[in-house]
């Protein structure tokens, strides 16, 4: 789509300066080593402002009626400061000068101080549109751009907090004044400044950012003609049936990893079995040694490294005394026999981590490599004994093993085999050792042998979470309350790997559909400019390489959402926003927003020119500053509210919205329940609290069908796919058969007429909605983990049961549960059988409720006006510090701008619809509102 450009871009009534708010900081910065030459950097500079919002703020920028609608017809020309000077250099050959000097050896040098400063006079008033900085090494890391009309009173027009160094390049720059000075805050090394050259244009097409046409996205004015989701006829792979006679067969897929699922950084042991290294045996404080290696993803994890297994269950068929399970197992290479074991060696202290009892019986004990064994058919056997060859493995009975003592330990006594029964549980772990030679034939020079999860079969029952019990955290099934996400919530982790619990497949994730799990991953961790894999030793995906345009946010997902969770919260002032999502819109005549001009639907902050060097537009948004306001509660304890004041680099939006990015978690189980279930929840009276709840539509952006909203913070989108299309489009500008032009994201207008563009494959796009649907839910951690005496618990196992028992009920006695719906059951018509008929506990109704003036963005998207927001899931929510990594917590951020730093924050910002329940919270006496809080800790 061409951009169109009115004449006149560079009138005097454009050059004048609207003067908005500055942040404390930037008010500092503007007087820190002020001045002309003269001064030596310590002259005091004047700041002019005006405040126009308390919501955000601009520097040297115009209103949105007073934005050009055109910039110049020819390229911009270069143009030249008559002058340079700064603060002190760090020799007479060093000075500024040499930085406009044309000399690409020569450079200026400023001494080793993070306040020096360079600044250049161009004679007279200039229009500036590029900038362009040539550093030495030792360069700026953060810095701000400022203009002076005479050279005392700055205003800052860009600012740096992440400078790279190299060359840099600001266009869009807008500048319009006689001075330009580059004021140093940080550098990136223990020298000075030190810049070889910088260069100047006049605005132009090659710089310049012109507006667009844009127009109103759709939506249905109500659920008139709602079109549900389509139900698959057949699942895309079973997981579980039965024969006619009552064999039970269960499937599901396993993949290649690091370590044992209970190995952590430190070695454990009971005291006098062993090491323990989690106790400094000194102090008796627990020791923490880094995560161990068990949910990670090894190198090159998407290739040749899933397989799937097979259990035959003849417990409940009529007649059988004594069952046997025969296990299978379903590969694309080699593997070497015999590679799974069953039952933990609870019997031996020493070898907690990794000890276990029986390797199965082998159909023929002498074979000596597994061949390939295609994936079976659904719902049928691959053989008709259910014995698929030599490899084939057997369990006929619980395995003799040494007693046990009331203390857990080995007390001399032996405890002999016998037949299994219904109700054993048997732990499963499957590894992977494979050949050279076949790894070889695939084209695969990496590793051969690996570990992979850790299951707990039920006999009779099939695949169940887990977790530890004494003794030695031998695996037992969850309690169904604990199961989240269904019987495939992730099992309890005892390998502090809690910063990769938002990255697991279902416990019961199929054969095939691990493999699909693991290639949609990649896409995740994929760079849509390079193809490179943002984890070391994998290899790039050149399918999506180049695919990126040259405006965006990020270039990968993950750099959004941490580790599958939530975005960096605003933390501090001046932090730039860009692994945020910035709303933007204008309004139409009659007031309805649509996409903003310039900035279209979403701000792309980002951007990068041809030669893949980065550029700065303008675009970008920061935290100008923060508001702030105490709560006192009923015991006393004062909390502090705080939220982000946004600043934009470029014209203030009439109407804007900050979102975080959400957790990835569970989406495909609330893509599978059923519309009439979410809708029986909405009200058209609102009860005694004050509680409503309202569905969002809108229209499916390939069909045009009226659909019911689910996704996003204010239910705007429908389906997995049009979720990830959306934000392929917005965040990352990739097109896809969703949205095939990058114009798209100027309205449905701009998007029919857009210029068509090579985006990700329909295959990939599938393979991305694929990997939403089957990323896991953890389980709740409401049980108490049984650690051997003297082995000090992961952080996220010091479980009282008792206090999140207490806290689960004032949670639905204060009615937070009124909106935060505690149970939901799936449909039975999703793709996955994984998705289908689960009992899930997300403690979200997927309806829209008002949540209050101060939550209010007043960005309307369909039924949602602007203080309408989809009641956020809470599946999750305690382990959101982990997930964002360790030594990351102070990044956490809750609610839909991540203003709340703590849960505490989170429920105090609730208004509206939640205000009786917020009130109720702030009544409670300290042990409850603890309890409550333990509560939302262990979800």
């Amino acid at each position: 789509m061409k951009h169109t450009m009115n004449k006149g871009a560079h009138t005097p009534a454009r050059q004048a300066a609207h003067w908005c708010a500055l942040s404390a900081v930037a008010v500092a910065l503007a007087a820190c080593g002020g001045g002309d030459s003269t001064t030596g950097g310590t002259g005091q500079q004047a700041v002019q402002m005006s405040q126009i919002s308390p919501d955000a703020a601009y520097v040297q920028q115009k209103s949105e009626a007073q934005m050009p609608a055109a910039a110049p017809t020819q390229p911009g020309v270069p143009i030249k400061p008559v002058k340079a000077t700064s603060s002190a250099v760090e020799n007479p050959g060093m000075s500024a000068s040499a930085a406009i000097d044309g000399n690409p050896n020569s450079r200026w040098g400023s001494t080793f101080v993070d306040d020096a400063w360079i600044q250049f006079d161009f004679g007279a008033k200039v229009d500036v549109g590029a900038m362009k900085l040539i550093w030495e090494r030792s360069y700026g890391k953060e810095y701000a751009l400022q203009t002076s009309q005479d050279g005392e009173t700055w205003t800052q027009i860009r600012y740096v907090t992440n400078g790279k160094g190299g060359t840099e390049e600001f266009l869009n720059l807008g500048m319009s004044a006689r001075y330009l000075r580059l004021q140093g805050v940080a550098r990136a090394g223990g020298y000075g400044y030190s810049l070889f050259e910088v260069e100047f244009k006049t605005p132009g097409t090659d710089n310049t950012q012109g507006v667009a046409s844009t127009s109103p996205w759709r939506y249905p004015t109500n659920g008139q003609g709602l079109v549900p989701l389509p139900a698959a006829p057949e699942a895309a792979e079973t997981t579980q049936f039965r024969l006619a006679d009552g064999t039970l067969v269960t499937r599901f897929g396993a993949r290649a990893l690091g370590r044992h699922g209970r190995e952590r950084g430190e070695e454990w042991n009971e005291i006098g079995y062993g090491p323990n290294d989690t106790v400094d045996p000194a102090t008796g404080a627990a020791v923490d040694k880094g995560p161990g290696a068990h949910l990670t993803f090894v190198t090159q994890y998407f290739q040749n490294r899933t397989w799937g297994m097979e259990i035959i269950d003849n417990s409940r068929v009529a007649g059988v005394t004594k069952p046997t399970l025969v296990v299978n197992r379903y590969t694309t290479v080699d593997f070497l026999p015999g590679d799974t074991a069953f039952f933990r060696a609870f019997d031996r202290p020493g070898v907690t981590g990794y000890g276990w009892m029986n390797p199965g019986e082998l159909v023929d004990r002498n074979v000596k490599v597994c061949l390939p064994t295609p994936y079976p058919a659904n719902g049928r056997l691959a053989s008709p004994d259910g014995v698929n060859g030599p490899c084939t493995l057997r369990i006929r009975q619980y395995p003799g093993h040494g007693g046990l003592g009331a203390d857990g330990l080995p007390n001399g006594t032996n405890v002999p085999s016998r037949a299994l029964v219904v109700g054993d549980s048997i732990e499963v772990s499957p590894a992977m050792f494979s050949t050279r030679e076949s790894m070889a034939a695939k084209g695969d020079s990496g590793g051969i042998r690996y570990y992979s999860a850790e299951w707990l079969y039920v006999v009779g029952t099939g695949l169940v979470p887990w977790y530890g019990v004494q003794p030695r955290l031998n695996s037992a099934p969850l309690p169904v309350a604990a199961l989240s996400g269904g019987t495939g919530s992730v099992s309890y982790n005892y390998s502090d790997n809690g910063a990769s619990m938002f990255q697991q497949p279902f416990n019961n994730v199929g054969m095939q559909n691990m493999q699909r799990f693991v290639e949609g991953r990649r896409l995740i961790h994929t760079h849509f400019a390079t193809g490179a894999h943002s984890e070391s030793g994998n290899d790039p995906y050149l399918p999506a390489a180049k695919l990126q345009g040259t405006h965006f946010n990020q270039s990968v997902c993950v750099a959004c959402h941490v580790n599958n969770g939530r975005s960096p919260a605003p933390m501090q002032v001046n932090q730039r926003l860009d692994s945020m999502s910035l709303q933007a819109a204008s309004l139409g005549s009659t007031g309805q927003p649509q996409p903003h001009a310039r900035y279209g639907s979403v701000l792309q902050m980002n951007a990068r020119a041809a030669t893949g060097e980065a550029q700065d537009w303008g675009n970008s948004v920061r935290v100008a500053r923060f508001e702030t306001r105490d709560v006192r509660l009923a015991d006393g304890t004062v909390v502090q509210l705080r939220r982000p004041v946004l600043g934009f680099d470029g014209p203030v939006p009439a109407v804007y919205s900050l979102r975080a990015a959400p957790p990835m978690i569970g989406m495909g189980l609330l893509e599978a329940v059923p519309e009439a279930d979410i809708l029986a929840r909405a009200r058209t009276v609102p009860d005694a609290d004050g509680v409503k709840g309202t569905p969002n539509y809108v229209y499916d952006p390939e069909s045009g069908a009226v659909r019911l909203g689910r996704f996003g913070w204010k239910a705007s989108k429908a389906t997995l796919r049009q979720q990830a299309a959306t934000a392929l489009l917005q965040d990352m500008s990739v097109t896809s058969s969703v949205y095939p032009s990058r114009d798209c994201n100027y309205g449905p207008a701009a998007c029919a007429a857009g210029e068509r563009k090579p985006g990700i494959t329909e295959a990939d796009l599938t393979s991305l909605a694929n990997y939403l649907a089957l990323v896991a839910v953890p389980a709740q951690r409401s049980q108490a983990s049984g650690f051997p005496k003297g082995v000090a618990p992961l952080d996220e196992h010091r479980v009282n049961p008792q206090q999140v028992a207490l806290g689960a009920r004032l949670f639905d006695s204060a009615r937070c549960t009124a909106c935060h719906t505690a149970e939901m059951k799936t449909g039975s018509g999703h793709l996955f059988a994984e998705l289908r008929d689960q009992t899930i506990r997300p403690y979200t109704d997927l309806l829209l409720h008002d949540m209050g003036a101060e939550l209010a963005d007043n960005f309307a998207q369909g039924q949602a006006a602007g203080s309408l927001w989809r009641t956020a899931p809470l599946w999750g929510i305690g382990y959101t510090e982990k997930v964002m990594g360790a030594g990351q917590a102070a990044k956490v951020g809750y609610l839909h701008d991540g203003r709340a730093r703590t849960l505490t924050e989170a429920v105090l910002w609730h208004g509206g619809e939640a205000d009786a329940a917020r009130r109720r919270f702030e009544a409670l006496p300290t042990a409850d509102r603890e309890a409550l809080l333990a509560f939302l800790r262990s979800l």
